[in-house]
């Protein structure tokens, strides 16, 4: 259980009651209701990974000197601008994926009560626009707030540019297999997940510290690497997982998701068996999906991928090791020991 999380739940209502009452904009009883119900659905549902990450981070890089109060409020709020950002890019992932479920819950976009339908695309704005909001309210008298506003947008960018990539890669009616590739792959992952997942929470934490960014390239490339591995233990526990373990049933092969291991299957399959690939990948039929998973299960995709596991950690750890400074160690460490051998 994470020291913070009590702390950082509070910091979630506070943020939520100031957006309720933002003097730009006459709220109705109507409108500020549909906005707080979307918030409580959407914002703090998920497991709060990113969000409480900035806190660990920035008291890592503090060498275990206790935090203020106030450097408490301010990391949650810079947390939580994380977890607003994941669900605004959630609420409009799944209505481009049709999605049916996400937490185990409806989509936003099929709550049926609330008959939300694409009022989604608009909550999603909402939700965006919250971040500008939450940064001006707390941080605008702070030297790094420039560097804050542009974080946020440079990595907004670079989550949209990744899930284009993603999208016009698996549009309808142009399956094609032979697209699909490792540097494909670790394009998307590394543009849709890793700069707002693992470089983003880091980057808040070194703002607040008074550091440059700039002076912490090599910080980012770990970091990226680090999405990558994550995203690639994901596509394996999409096929490999258990669905109760995971809390969700993976669909990457009816999907034609450019999953690592289709990736690798393709590079590692005889003729036949890349016949066997076209012909069932990317199909919504029991029968397609489980050849595809006996295929996988012949190429050894478990062995293949404790063998990826392993040598990602190693070379990770290698690369965190030579940095000069032990608290930005401290604080990269930390993010690997919790991603590696993960089950779910």
């Amino acid at each position: 259980m994470n020291e913070f999380r009590s702390k950082f739940l509070e910091v979630y209502s506070l943020l939520k009651s100031e957006l309720l009452h933002d003097p730009a904009f006459e709220f109705t009883d109507d409108s500020r209701q549909w906005v707080e119900r979307m918030l409580d659905y959407n914002v703090p549902g998920g497991k709060l990974n990113r969000g409480l990450s900035v806190i660990d981070s920035y008291k890592l890089l503090k060498q275990g000197g206790k935090l203020t109060e106030d450097e408490v409020f301010l990391a949650s709020a810079l947390g939580w601008c994380i977890e607003w950002l994941q669900a605004y890019f959630l609420i409009l992932d799944d209505i481009m994926d049709n999605a049916v479920t996400r937490r185990g819950q409806p989509c936003w976009f099929r709550v049926p009560k609330l008959q939300v339908g694409m009022v989604a695309v608009n909550d999603g704005t909402m939700l965006r626009n919250h971040i500008s909001r939450i940064l001006k309210n707390h941080f605008k008298e702070k030297p790094y707030y420039v560097d804050l506003m542009e974080l946020f947008n440079e990595v907004e960018f670079q989550t949209a540019s990744g899930q284009m990539i993603d999208l016009i890669t698996t549009l309808e009616g142009e399956k094609d297999l032979s697209k699909y590739s490792l540097p494909l792959h670790h394009r998307i992952v590394q543009y849709k997940t890793a700069y707002y997942s693992f470089y983003l929470p880091v980057a808040c934490a070194l703002l607040m510290a008074g550091e440059n960014l700039e002076n912490h390239n090599d910080v980012k490339n770990i970091l990226i690497d680090m999405g990558t591995y994550f995203q690639v233990q994901d596509d394996y526990l999409d096929c490999f997982g258990l669905p109760d373990v995971i809390g969700k049933i993976g669909t990457d092969i009816e999907d034609f998701k450019c999953s690592w291991l289709v990736v690798k299957a393709l590079e590692l399959s005889d003729e036949k068996q890349k016949s066997l690939l076209h012909e069932n990948y990317g199909k919504a039929d029991t029968d397609c999906v489980a050849r595809v998973k006996e295929l996988y299960k012949a190429l050894n995709l478990e062995g293949v991928f404790s063998e990826y596991e392993r040598k990602s950690y190693e070379k990770l750890l290698k690369s965190i090791e030579v940095h000069p400074s032990d608290a930005v160690q401290a604080v990269l460490k930390s993010f690997l020991a919790k991603i590696y051998k993960r089950q779910k």
